[in-house]
């Protein structure tokens, strides 16, 4: 009888047996692989191969509370596969039996559910879109004609029949990387764009100055053919971009875009160009930035960033740094008074004149007056007194202040400054050119460089450079700070400074920009108007003018600057009268919306204040009054947005966004006159709503 061990011996023998046959059948299948014909196979997989690219998911453009300006946001081509074919005729077989019988079985309620998620469609019209398909028989038939969000996608996926596998239905989706805007054209030209192509290039703003921070870096990928089928294998993989976080505060730009747009509407204004910016004193953060074109259908676009780029003569914005030269220099102070009658004066063979030359002009005026009325004899009078027989001087004092420097903002195309120097031996310098620059004329200024003088005013000496971006960020940290740079830190002695500061106070006080403050009731302003003849192709016969105010608020603490442009035909042009309102409405929603953050953050938390709701959405009030940190609270509105998408809705008594935006959804273009709650609409209720169709909202503020 055998023992124990022999019985042990045996089985390992037969276990060792075993690995050998294994060992020795990977063995020769090596060597089979390595010799033809097999070899030849694999070596023609790998000539095969296809490589490809593995794009980055480019960076957003954020607004300095983080909300998206410019982002990419995936959209979803729908498509189904009416054609079966498969290696294997047995799975063909089966496959397309299962189409064919489940198909028309959930053929109703495909179309129902393909109606509900785009109303756009009826469920008749995808019924016969899909049995069109089947007809022919096709691959990636298309169902749905437009781009599908991705929420609309998953909707899709949940539907009878199109739930179930690609294989088994044929139902898929080509995914698309679109960047969108998610508020339209508001500082569109700032933001920038991209080309509409499949290159995805830059083509202005930030999203072109800042492309390398935000495009990221592809990846590559190959495919292998294996046993018929393509597969992916992954080279390196994308880096996505980066995130850009600006200083766009996007209820100022909202705000400043709607104040200027109603103003450049106005019968008597009738602009061209209309221009704003919204700068943070301390800082230079621009807070909005608007750039208002009209197109030929009398609306008004982002076509060109017109605070940035063009070169405009400034007018009488530009006194300011005259009088602050003489100052300086010790040529004048404030006790220095000009003899400004008759209102018209021979100047070097041109004839200056005073606005109310016609009536005799102003007479003897002080500095403060002579700034306050913009009295073009006052000025060119000092100036021409005090730097005739050496105009380099006064360019040297301008440079000295800050005027003329280049600002080297992140923008392609951005304007530089012009002031000419008398030294300059490739221009010819004229006696009458000097009097003629210190009125703000000769020289040329985008009108950010203007603003970013009066900035420095109102932060007592210190020129910063305008700043639109706060920081680069990957996924959602803070990986690089872009800080507030000092461009000068003294633009004149503290004493010029006070009396400068006085003078601009007196404009708004008792001068040509009263329009621009709020008659003291609530916080001083300080500010300068502004009036000039516009030149095109060297003449001045068109007859066109460049109205502006250009200031800062409140006087006593000035938190923020503020520049208003409007580029006009004929007359009346009055800087003060047409581009104070524009600042002070901008001014009182500024220190009015700063004054609610305050009362809020005081506010005792026993006691808590509900705000009215107007019509509009009621998840958006919701979340707003929550924001307010009134969690908890009901609030009573009314959701307005209740019509079919083919129906026109009654938006009287909504707020001009949440108007728009209902009436945009719909495909139809909205012009509104006013701002404030809607009054009025000229398409009633529950008409047919047609895409592209204009309907025209009154606006106006709520009693």
């Amino acid at each position: 009888m055998p023992s124990r061990n022999d019985k042990a011996i045996k089985r390992y023998r037969f276990v060792f047996v075993v690995m050998l046959l294994v060992a020795m059948y990977i063995l020769g299948k090596t060597i089979y692989t390595m010799l033809p014909p097999e070899s030849d196979y694999w070596k023609e997989v790998g000539r095969n191969s296809k490589k490809a690219t593995i794009p980055a998911n480019r960076g957003n453009i954020l607004s300095c509370d983080r909300q998206v300006l410019s982002g990419t946001v995936p959209k979803y081509a729908l498509y189904m596969d009416f054609a079966v074919h498969d290696p294997d005729t047995a799975i063909e077989r089966k496959t397309r039996e299962f189409r064919d019988t489940t198909f028309i079985q959930k053929l109703d309620s495909m179309a129902d559910g393909l109606a509900r998620i785009f109303p756009d469609r009826d469920s008749k019209w995808f019924r016969e879109r899909l049995l069109q398909g089947k007809k022919r028989g096709k691959y990636s038939w298309r169902i749905y004609p437009k781009l599908a969000s991705y929420v609309q996608y998953r909707a899709c996926k949940e539907l009878p029949f199109l739930r179930e596998s690609m294989y088994r239905s044929g139902f898929h989706a080509d995914e698309m990387l679109l960047r969108l805007k998610p508020y339209g054209g508001l500082a569109g030209r700032t933001i920038g764009e991209l080309y509409n192509d499949t290159s995805s290039r830059p083509k202005c703003g930030l999203e072109l100055s800042f492309d390398s921070l935000l495009r990221g870096r592809p990846g590559s990928k190959h495919y292998i053919t294996m046993r018929n089928r393509k597969v992916p294998v992954v080279d390196s993989p994308a880096e996505n971009g980066h995130d850009l976080l600006t200083t766009i505060d996007i209820n100022i730009q909202d705000f400043a875009d709607r104040t200027l747009r109603s103003k450049l509407k106005e019968e008597l204004i009738n602009g061209e160009i209309g221009v704003v910016v919204v700068m943070e004193v301390k800082t230079g953060d621009v807070k909005a930035i608007v750039n208002l074109t009209r197109g030929h259908d009398g609306e008004y676009y982002e076509m060109k960033n017109n605070a940035v780029s063009d070169l405009w003569e400034p007018g009488s914005t530009f006194k300011t740094a005259s009088i602050m030269v003489a100052m300086e220099d010790g040529k004048i102070d404030l006790n220095k008074a000009v003899d400004c009658a008759p209102g018209i004066v021979n100047m070097h063979g041109r004839k200056m004149k005073d606005h109310n030359w016609n009536k005799g002009g102003y007479g003897v005026l002080k500095v403060e007056d002579i700034l306050g009325q913009s009295s073009n004899i006052g000025v060119s009078k000092i100036i021409d007194e005090a730097y005739g027989s050496n105009p380099a001087a006064f360019v040297d004092g301008l440079h000295r202040e800050g005027v003329g420097i280049p600002l080297d903002l992140p923008f392609v195309g951005k304007g530089e400054p012009c002031v000419p120097n008398p030294r300059d031996k490739a221009r010819y310098w004229s006696k009458s050119d000097l009097p003629w620059m210190s009125i703000g004329y000769v020289t040329m200024l985008p009108p950010i460089s203007t603003l970013t003088f009066y900035n420095a005013i109102a932060n007592g000496g210190r020129m910063v450079r305008p700043r639109f971006v706060k920081a680069e960020l990957k996924d959602g940290m803070v990986v690089r700070e872009f800080p507030t740079e000092v461009i000068k830190e003294r633009i004149c002695k503290p004493s010029t400074l006070r009396d400068i500061q006085y003078c601009l106070e007196h404009v708004v006080s008792g001068g040509l920009g009263k329009k621009a403050g709020n008659g003291g009731k609530l916080f001083k302003v300080s500010g300068k108007t502004g009036t000039a003849q516009f030149s095109e192709n060297g003449s001045y016969a068109s007859h066109k003018y460049m109205v502006s105010f250009c200031g800062y608020f409140p006087s006593d603490d000035p938190k923020y600057s503020c520049i208003v442009c409007i580029k006009k035909q004929g007359l009346p042009a009055s800087g003060g009268g047409q581009c104070g309102p524009v600042f002070s409405e901008i001014s009182q929603y500024i220190m009015s919306r700063d004054s609610m953050r305050n009362a809020i953050a005081a506010a005792d938390t026993n006691s808590v204040f509900i705000p009215e709701a107007t019509r509009g959405s009621k998840h958006r009030a919701e979340a707003i009054v929550h924001g307010m940190g009134l969690t908890g609270k009901n609030i009573d509105t009314t959701e307005a947005d209740t019509l079919p998408l083919n129906q026109v809705p009654d938006v009287l008594g909504m707020g001009v966004k949440d108007a728009v935006y209902t009436l945009q959804k719909r495909g139809m273009r909205v012009r509104i006159n006013g701002c404030g709650q809607i009054t009025k609409q000229n398409i009633p209720p529950g008409s047919l709503a047609i895409k592209g169709k204009t309907i025209t909202l009154t606006a106006s503020p709520k009693e």
